[in-house]
């Protein structure tokens, strides 16, 4: 075998080598870092339920108190709709909804809804989104306090017609050179209360139905 054919031989199982030892790195790369997102997701996902319905309101355990109930096409986000039932002494004192604005300026604008038994806001909070830092970020609570303003709020207050920013004839400020973020919040909201009216009968039903022991399973 000559000197010319032992050396490339070589180089080629080297660079075999070199690329299985670079795709095993880069693969168990990628799922330490799929592992520490969805860590963080769900971290970030329990501090926004304690701020919505904090502890001083409930005493069950709300990270394992979620319900399933009805899908239509108003649910607050696609596919099963899921609720964490807040109660105090065992008496349901709110829900929380997960829901998805879906035409934020940057795509999805991932939520958390509070709302008690009469169809009142408790609280809001953006879990996730890719919006344009400095404009359309406001939405977090570390940037602005611009979601509070949604505590209180009903479907009654303000009118349906006014459920939008100021610019489009609503109640909601919005953002200077971001209107397109807060109208999508605002869409969301509102769409999560329509659903709660809606099957307000089905939640009340499905909290009956949900035994305050699988909470501490």
């Amino acid at each position: 075998m000559s000197t010319l054919t032992t050396s490339i031989r070589r180089s080629a199982i080297g660079l075999g080598l070199f690329a299985v030892l670079t795709g095993g790195t880069i693969a168990l790369t990628q799922g330490l870092t799929k592992d520490r997102i969805a860590e963080q997701a769900a971290r970030a996902e329990a501090k926004a339920l304690f701020e919505i319905i904090p502890e001083s309101r409930h005493n069950n355990d709300l990270l394992n108190s979620a319900v399933a109930l009805p899908a239509d096409e108003r649910a607050p986000e696609a596919g099963p709709v899921l609720a964490w039932v807040a109660r105090q002494d065992g008496r349901p004192v709110g829900l929380i909804f997960p829901a998805v604005a879906p035409d934020g300026y940057s795509g999805n604008i991932h939520l958390l809804v509070g709302v008690d038994l009469d169809g009142t806001v408790l609280g809001v909070r953006v879990t996730s989104h890719r919006e344009t830092p400095g404009l359309g970020d406001r939405i977090e609570t570390r940037k602005s306090d611009w979601v509070y303003d949604f505590n209180g709020r009903s479907l009654n207050n303000p009118k349906p017609r006014e459920w939008n920013v100021k610019k489009n004839g609503g109640v909601f400020d919005q953002f200077t050179g971001a209107t397109i973020t807060p109208r999508a919040v605002v869409k969301a909201v509102q769409k999560t209360l329509v659903y709660f009216r809606k099957h307000r009968a089905d939640i009340r039903e499905a909290i009956a139905a949900h035994p305050l022991s699988e909470e501490h399973s």
